[in-house]
Parts: C-alpha cells; sequence; structure tokens
C-alpha cells in the first residue's frame, strides 16, 4: 500500500544451522513461513522450503510450531496483526481515517497487495481454506482480527469527525472485508474491470463519509 503497507514480506534470513535462542529461532521460522506461504499458498507450501530458507531440518520446524497448519495460523495471525497495526499507525501519523482507507482500497494497490508474495495473496489463500477442518475455526478467528483493526480505525475516524457517527464500526469493518474478499469474483466476471472497480471502491469510500 502507497504509503500505509509493505504488502511485501522482507526477511534477512541466517542460511546455517548457526544455534540461535529460541525466541529468535522462533521468529526466523515464522519469517521465512511467512515468505514461502504468499508465494505458493497454504496447500503447495512445503515445509521443507521453510526449513531450507531457516538452515534448519524440518524437525526443529515442528518441534517449534507442531504441525504445518499451526505454522501457518501462525503466520496468518502474524500478518493480520502487521496490516492491522500500519494502517492505525498511519492515523498515529495524523492521516486522516479516510485518506489511510483510500491508500489501502486503492486499486492499484490492491493489485499490488494481491500479487504472490504479497499479504493480501495470504488473506485471499486462507479464504479458500474456510471449511478445512484444521484451519476452518483458525481462519474465522483471523478475519475476525482483521475485523478488529479495521473497526478500531473506523471508531477513530468517527472521534475526528472524518467518518459517519451513524454506522457501527463493525458492520462497516466486515464490509470492507467482503469488498476485498469479492475481488476475486470480480476480476473474473466483470468487464472493464479497472473502471469498475475504481467506483466500487470510490462509492465504498464516500459512503463512510459525513
Amino acid at each position: 500500500m502507497s504509503g500505509v503497507t509493505d504488502s511485501r514480506p522482507r526477511t534477512s534470513l541466517p542460511r546455517t544451522r548457526k544455534r540461535l535462542p529460541a525466541a529468535e529461532r522462533r521468529a526466523t521460522i515464522l519469517a521465512a513461513a511467512t515468505e514461502v506461504f504468499s508465494e505458493t499458498g497454504y496447500q503447495r507450501g512445503k515445509v521443507s522450503e521453510i526449513a531450507r530458507r531457516v538452515g534448519v531440518s524440518e524437525p526443529v520446524v515442528f518441534q517449534n510450531f507442531g504441525s504445518k497448519s499451526a505454522l501457518y495460523r501462525a503466520v496468518l495471525d502474524h500478518v493480520t496483526q502487521t496490516v492491522s497495526a500500519l494502517l492505525n499507525q498511519s492515523a498515529d501519523a495524523g492521516r486522516p481515517v479516510p485518506d489511510v482507507l483510500a491508500a489501502f482500497l486503492d486499486p492499484a494497490h490492491m493489485d499490488r497487495f494481491h500479487q504472490p508474495g504479497s499479504h493480501g495473496f495470504l488473506f485471499a489463500d486462507a479464504g479458500g481454506l474456510a471449511h478445512d477442518p484444521e484451519l476452518g475455526t483458525a481462519l474465522r478467528e483471523v478475519h475476525q482480527q482483521l475485523v478488529e483493526g479495521l473497526a478500531l480505525l473506523l471508531r477513530r475516524g468517527q472521534a475526528a469527525g472524518d467518518v459517519r457517527d451513524d454506522v457501527d464500526p463493525h458492520t462497516a469493518a466486515w464490509w470492507l472485508v467482503s469488498l476485498l474478499a469479492s475481488r476475486s469474483f470480480r476480476a473474473a466476471v466483470v468487464p472493464e474491470r479497472d473502471r469498475v472497480e475504481a467506483e466500487v471502491t470510490d462509492l465504498a469510500l464516500r459512503s463512510l463519509l459525513p
């Protein structure tokens, strides 16, 4: 997101079997897993590749996270917290909430945000796993966390008088998440996608203004 988030995870990971403190080792595994899952998705992401990037064996990965699904849940939780924090940090810096949302939802940014290797790719991938018995509950919780972060941002906008005070922040946040989740549908069936995407985004933003 231009000026709001850096949608591509960037990490500097050790490539050898250097012995690290437990917390640091776990952090490096999480960073490598974020890279791998954001590039390939959950189904195609391999624990062996995560281990290779960290410079450890696969058992070390499982010792730290227990299973591939648990590691994926940890990645989604980490990315959700990161995106929510960066959005609210932009508001902390004095940027009006409508401007923060406009930068985040900008169609050009959303295209970059959902490219393989980016955080949005993880969210799109997770949406297709909602009925997985190992991941379903956790994925619903992750989306709830994202909604909480957006609702906090919207409440800040309401307090500043920049967002309508007659809308429920949680309802509006779910609406914005639904708007993002339906991008793939629009991309598949809507003619003149760029124009329609820009107008849909503008409509969503204007509906939140006082």
